[in-house]
């Protein structure tokens, strides 16, 4: 599969299932979205963050350089019988991205989970706020260095026999 007209000249490879995947850098990242959708990809299936700290060795196309986060978008299209995913590098140190809420706004709920469970920004997102935890809960549950804890339950007494 080529990349649409329009699009950024950005690496591909072909995921084994034969997806096409690109690996846009931030900066191609919007466009290379919105020539995807502009040849009929009409929906974004899915957004998330991936913390590669334990494996930052993964196998990546000659090219590009991998950091510890990693935001991976699939588009469909229906009318193709198609999909596509796009990796783009997202950071180590203060992940961020583009948000694609301009192209797809349905992805308005899935960055603000990456950002709540990963801590990854999403520039130019409308309400980039916690979806998952409560507002005042500090860090991010789903980084691989995010310390397990325990937070003790308690129980009320049960009303007795019934």
């Amino acid at each position: 599969m080529s990349l649409p007209a329009g699009a950024p000249d950005v690496l591909t490879s072909e995921a084994l299932n034969a997806d096409v995947v690109c690996f846009p850098t931030k900066d191609q990242y919007v466009a290379l979205v919105a020539a995807f959708k502009n040849d009929g990809y009409e929906m974004c299936a899915d957004l998330c963050a991936v913390d590669y700290l334990e494996h930052p060795t993964r196998a990546l196309p000659d090219g590009v350089v991998g950091t510890r986060f990693e935001i991976v978008v699939n588009l469909l299209s229906l009318s193709k019988r198609s999909r596509v995913r796009i990796r783009v590098q997202a950071g180590t140190e203060q992940p961020e991205v583009p948000s694609l809420f301009s192209l797809y706004p349905g992805t308005e709920a899935m960055e603000r989970e990456a950002f709540d469970m990963f801590g990854v920004l999403f520039s130019a997102h409308p309400d980039l706020t916690r979806i998952l935890m409560p507002e005042d809960w500090e860090g991010h549950p789903l980084r691989k260095d995010f310390g397990v804890g325990r937070i003790p339950v308690q129980f009320k007494q049960g009303p007795g026999p019934r």
